[in-house]
């Protein structure tokens, strides 16, 4: 959670369409939210508590938001959770199912869920000026909380010691629980443990490494099998970056590696080379998300069926506070769940959306179509949904595949997914997609590269109202921006430039 200047006007922003508030990805009624803050599943019951701003939409007041679900879709927002008060406000965070009580907040038959958050303490606390790790506990499945009398848990004196992630840990090393936190502005990630949860034993520090020039925050460490092997299980470290990230801003890098219970070590191939200068090609490092809009992702440890899903805030601090929206600003991602598969001969990670709608038949769909230099009209955006398009395609002697998004009906105006067969690149291009001029950062084009699979690009787009995630090659490459189109601008296309495309299959769905 980091701190960033609030908007000039202080207020809330002009909404430039009705329509512009998302169907598919949470957002608050009518407050600002940025990251997302223990990820717990509780009871049946999906918990997204989250940085919220419960008196504006802008930051500021930081407290814990919530919401429940049980699908990963529907939301219900539920009253501020840990609120901020003369003391700290609340940055980020994460939660566990205390089963064994060893907090002593709940008892075994009723665990309590603890909350591990970062205190940022105000001017007049004796603790003023620093950040450190404290407790809050809920007794009646996280709907009400209290924050624990002998806070702060852990303190190391520091003004950026923050956002712990908490795990159970059952491995060579004992069973205990595990912290990961930062040390943000020296690019470390720091390890501790604990039996209790109250008090805890530095364990090790990692980094700096890869993408570094910016603040890190917001980490998360778990194991995956990889391809599914129980039997060949890696680490998978995630750290957001704010600057510093591939695409600009605010972004997510990853590690896999090993961890023994004490030390994380990235495995070689993870490390980006540097040049003579100590300087590394940001390209060169494992990505999240290679857009601009997916950060402060963390996941959730207890999902059922060992599942691993994540959630990240769909924004970027270059303009976070500006965004042209109200009552609300930002939303969350989409869930995704993510594994470790084996990508030219490595273990890397594929994410791939929660998408548990029954949506009927796509409104259009194409099955081994060529296109020789020509434009296809596909079935416009519906006012009120959300568009799925899926689409699998062999660029054969094509130079350009590209489909226009949210497009204005003269074609003045679109989002603009495009492959560009002799660079082997994805470029996301939202420089002509509406209003782009309420900051001077907004307007962009993302690209990533792109290897094709049997001469095949595979695409998943999802397009909601104000915002374009494209999930390729089966989620090993993922693209994710805001966009903020004309109210009208629905219209959708795919057109080929250079050659003949063979549109293998594509279809177009209505999500509601």
């Amino acid at each position: 959670m980091t701190e960033t200047t609030t908007h000039p006007a202080g207020g809330r922003a002009e909404e430039t369409a009705p329509a512009m508030r998302p169907i598919l990805h949470y957002t608050a009624k009518n407050t600002w939210l940025n990251d997302p803050n223990g990820l717990v599943w509780h009871q049946g019951v999906y918990h997204l508590f989250y940085q919220n701003n419960p008196f504006d939409n802008v930051w500021g007041n930081m407290s814990w938001g919530h919401a429940t679900s049980t699908d990963l879709l529907h939301w219900t927002e539920h009253p501020v959770a840990i609120a901020c008060d003369e003391e700290e406000d609340v940055f980020s965070g994460s939660i566990v199912v205390d089963h064994g009580n060893t907090s002593g907040f709940g008892t075994a038959e009723d665990p309590a869920l603890v909350a591990i958050y970062t205190s940022a303490f105000k001017e007049g606390s004796v603790h003023q000026g620093t950040q450190a790790q404290s407790l809050a506990f809920s007794t009646d499945a996280g709907m009400t909380w209290s924050k624990y009398a002998g806070n702060p848990v852990l303190a190391r004196g520091s003004a950026h010691f923050r956002d712990p992630k908490v795990f159970r840990y059952e491995g060579p090393a004992g069973s205990c629980w595990i912290m990961v936190a930062v040390e943000a502005q020296h690019q470390q990630v720091v390890l501790y443990r604990s039996a209790d949860l109250k008090d805890w034993e530095y364990l090790s520090t990692f980094g700096p490494a890869n993408a570094s020039d910016g603040e890190w925050e917001c980490p998360d460490l778990f194991p995956l099998p990889v391809d599914g092997d129980p039997d060949n299980v890696k680490w998978v470290l995630v750290v957001n970056i704010n600057p510093g990230a591939v695409a600009g801003g605010s972004g997510g890098q990853y590690f896999v590696g090993d961890f023994d219970g004490v030390q994380f070590t990235a495995d070689p191939d993870s490390l980006a080379p540097t040049d003579a200068d100590g300087n590394v090609d940001l390209t060169h490092c494992l990505w999240l998300d290679w857009g601009r809009d997916y950060y402060a992702a963390v996941s959730f440890s207890n999902a059922p069926e060992n599942r691993r899903i994540m959630i990240g805030w769909m924004n970027n601090w270059d303009y976070a506070n500006s965004l042209p929206t109200s009552p609300w600003r930002s939303s969350m991602s989409l869930a995704r769940e993510i594994e470790l598969a084996t990508v030219d001969g490595l273990p890397r990670l594929v994410q791939r959306p929660v998408l548990t709608l029954d949506s009927g038949e796509p409104a259009g769909t194409i099955q081994n179509m060529e296109l020789h230099n020509s434009l296809l009209q596909l079935p416009d955006a519906t006012p009120g949904s959300a568009q799925l398009i899926e689409a699998e395609i062999l660029p054969g002697t094509a130079r350009h595949i590209a489909f226009r998004l949210l497009g204005a009906p003269d074609g003045s105006a679109a989002t603009v997914l495009s492959f560009d067969a002799l660079t082997s690149r994805l470029t996301l291009d939202r420089r002509n997609s509406g209003n782009t001029a309420f900051h001077d950062k907004f307007s962009s084009a993302e690209s990533a590269p792109v290897k094709l699979d049997g001469g095949a690009l595979r695409l998943k787009v999802i397009i909601d109202q104000c915002s374009v995630e494209v999930f390729a090659q089966d989620g090993r490459v993922v693209l994710s921006d805001l966009v903020f189109p004309r109210s009208g601008n629905l219209g959708t296309d795919v057109y080929v430039e250079g050659g003949t495309a063979t549109v293998r299959k594509l279809g177009v769905t209505s999500l509601s």
